[in-house]
């Protein structure tokens, strides 16, 4: 076994932009004198759906809520709080790194295609991305594996060749499901997630190198 590709995921592993959505859309609760519980939201970390927000504030409040303007209120928040976020710690290493040992780079996620290309933009690193595959270009979003599917087709490597980097249970699950090796890398928001699936599990990607998980992964392959 040789690894060749990374993919990584977006939201919440590149950037916390999941502690900003949570608190963004809290924010909103807290307007309608509501509170939010993370693990009710956490269902639709790393997806499309799952739980609406909308529905479950006109329940709460017994009232008409206009659910374009909540949404327009929540993405402004939420883009407000990101101009200063910053990389996740070990993000530019590990693209370095993965560089370095010449393999491909790769993303996929399960937000629009103009939302990434604008952040990655903003931090100066879109150009390691070979490949970036999102829900533009899918029919289903994670947890389907299809996004994992297409990144890897297009990068040229098998779904066994590649390491997915993911903060989520909903882009492990895609990830394995699509073949490829998962390495986990939970924020403050979804840490509290079981990560059950994932073949290594890191605080953040500063706490270990590719290097040293090709060497992991080879060992657990030897021992089977």
């Amino acid at each position: 076994m040789a690894l060749k590709a990374v993919v990584f995921d977006f939201d919440g592993t590149l950037m916390d932009t999941e502690s900003s959505a949570y608190e963004s859309i809290n924010s909103i609760y807290a307007d309608h004198g509501q509170e939010l519980a993370l693990e009710t939201w956490a269902v639709c970390i790393g997806t499309i759906g799952g739980f609406d927000p909308h529905a479950d504030l006109q329940t709460r409040t017994g009232k008409t809520l206009d659910k374009d303007g909540l949404h327009k209120m929540y993405r402004t928040r939420h883009v407000e709080r990101l101009q200063s976020a910053s990389l996740r710690l070990g993000v530019l290493d590990r693209l370095e790194e993965a560089r370095s040992l010449g393999w491909k780079i790769g993303l996929a996620s399960s937000s629009d295609l103009a939302w990434i290309e604008g952040h990655l933009r903003r931090q100066g690193i879109r150009d390691y991305f070979e490949v970036i595959r999102s829900s533009d270009d899918v029919k289903r979003v994670k947890p389907d594996p299809e996004l994992y599917i297409r990144a890897v087709e297009a990068l040229g490597v098998k779904p066994d060749e590649a390491l997915a980097i993911e903060d989520s249970v909903n882009g492990l699950r895609a990830a394995k499901a699509a073949g490829l090796w998962g390495l986990a890398v939970p924020n403050p928001v979804t840490k509290q997630m079981d990560f059950v699936q994932a073949d290594i599990l890191v605080s953040d990607l500063d706490q270990t190198t590719f290097a040293q998980v090709e060497a992991e992964l080879q060992a657990r392959i030897v021992q089977k």
